[in-house]
Parts: structure tokens; sequence; C-alpha cells
């Protein structure tokens, strides 16, 4: 048996033992929790990643990964009581770890994590009885975070690059260039479900905005389920599909003329 690096301690099923005198109550002690075993579980995977692959020998017997809330990792076998305190991390990732190239391995590893720290979580909700408002407030702070699995596999990065891109420029134009981000950012990095409070304000932006707005090419209103950009020199808004513009397209426009701008522009 493997005691885990990061400060982990040795022992049969030391997860769920451990687990058994630490049972938060309220959805910030649960959260707490959740961030506490994350922090555990991405060191493992990146900053503590050699000691982590040495100790997942496929010589060994099923194997799993524990992260615990003092944000300590652990690779040790599973709990032998049935059923057990907590559930349990995926069963024998050792098995896979000469299978797989190394970066494959690690990020199936991860997924695995991020399904257990979210059963964790809401076992300790179901347990406490969360009610439906608390269940929904703990998933969005979750919701917030980047999962271990964009973390080891770079996505979480790639994607806050790509955001603070989009902010940037948009950031020294008028309230209505916010929506265009708003815009851009809705297909590839759904957020977690805004509250009653923060829909009524983006219902009442997109009113302000749009309320009366038509498509400077095809004279139709604003609909708020089609993409919708801005010229930056003349200011009128355009249907994407009117000047073909996709929302893919426009995360590269760095300022966007509209046919007509573009056209001026061009002319002696």
């Amino acid at each position: 048996m493997e005691s885990g690096g990061g400060g982990g301690t040795g022992g049969v099923g030391v997860g769920a033992a451990a687990a058994a005198h630490y049972n938060p109550r309220t959805v910030e002690e649960v959260f707490r929790d959740f961030k506490g075993r994350r922090a555990a579980l991405i060191k493992a995977l990146t900053t503590d990643v050699e000691d982590f692959y040495q100790q997942c020998d496929p010589e060994k017997e099923n194997l799993c990964l524990y992260g615990f809330p003092s944000e300590q990792w652990e690779v040790n076998l599973p709990a032998e009581e049935v059923p057990p305190e907590l559930p349990e991390p995926a069963l024998g990732i050792n098995f896979a770890r000469d299978g797989m190239q190394d970066k494959d391995w690690l990020s199936l590893v991860a997924v695995h994590s991020d399904a257990w720290l979210i059963a964790v979580a809401f076992y300790f909700g179901s347990r406490f009885g969360f009610d439906r408002a608390d269940r929904k407030r703990l998933f969005n702070m979750i919701n917030e975070l980047p999962t271990i699995f964009e973390i080891v596999s770079g996505t979480a990065k790639k994607q806050s690059k790509e955001k603070s891109s989009v902010s940037n420029h948009s950031g020294n134009k008028s309230k209505s260039n916010s929506k265009v981000q708003r815009a851009l950012e809705a297909p590839k990095y759904p957020k977690a479900t805004p509250t009653k409070e923060e829909d009524e304000v983006v219902d009442e932006e997109d009113e302000d905005e749009h309320g009366e707005t038509l498509c400077g090419a095809c004279g139709e209103n604003y609909a708020s389920d089609e993409f919708w950009i801005c010229c930056d020199i003349c200011e009128k808004w355009f249907h994407g599909k009117c000047v073909k513009i996709t929302p893919a397209r426009a995360e590269h426009i760095k300022q966007y003329k509209c046919p007509s701008c573009s056209n001026k522009r061009a002319r002696p």
C-alpha cells in the first residue's frame, strides 16, 4: 500500500476513515470541503505528478486517488466497509497507467476525479437535507471553478486567455459592445445559472439595448436567440447571418466593420 504525496498518510481506506470524523453541514462548509479536495487532486495531477505516477504501479492491486479537505492527496486501496462512509473514487486507476499516453491517462483520472468531487459534495448535501435552493447554490459555486480536467488538459488556461482577449477588446467600447462579448461567450463557455436578480438585470439591459433595434442589413428586429454583432465604425447592429459573421469568426476580429463601412474605407 502506498502513502500519498502532498502529505498523505498510509493505511487501507484512510480516505473514508478520515471523512467519518468530518461532516460539513452547510453549503459554505461543503464548498470549502470541495475546494480542499479539489486542490489536493490538482496537486497530484500537476505539481506532484511524478510522485503520483510512481505510486500508481500497475503491479499493485486496485488503487484509488483520494483528495482530502486539508489539500493532501493519497493513492490507496478502497475502503473495506460496504457501503463506504463516502462515495469512493474511481477504482483501478493504476491499471491503465502503462496502456495509455501519459497525457491521456492523467486526463482520464482527472475526469473521474471531477465526478468523485461532485459525488462527495452532493452526498453531504443529501445527507444533511439541502433543499432545492441550497443544492442549486452549491452547484453554482462549484461550477464557477474550472474542472480538474480543464486544468490538467490546459483547457482552462486557454479559455481564460480567450475570455481576457474578448474582454480587453470590448472594454473601451460602449455598453452595447458588452452584448457582443456575451454573445461570443455563450456558445463556448456555458456559465452557472444566474440568480433571479441577475436574470432580471440582464433582461433589462437587453431591453434597453435592443428593444427598438433593427438589423442594419435586413431591417428585422433583434432576437435574443440569434447571434448579433455591432459595427465599431457606425455602431449599427447586424444579424450575424446577414453579414456572414459567425460567433467563432467574431472572436478573432479586433475591430468589426460592416460591409457599408468597409466599402467607404476602400474608396480613394
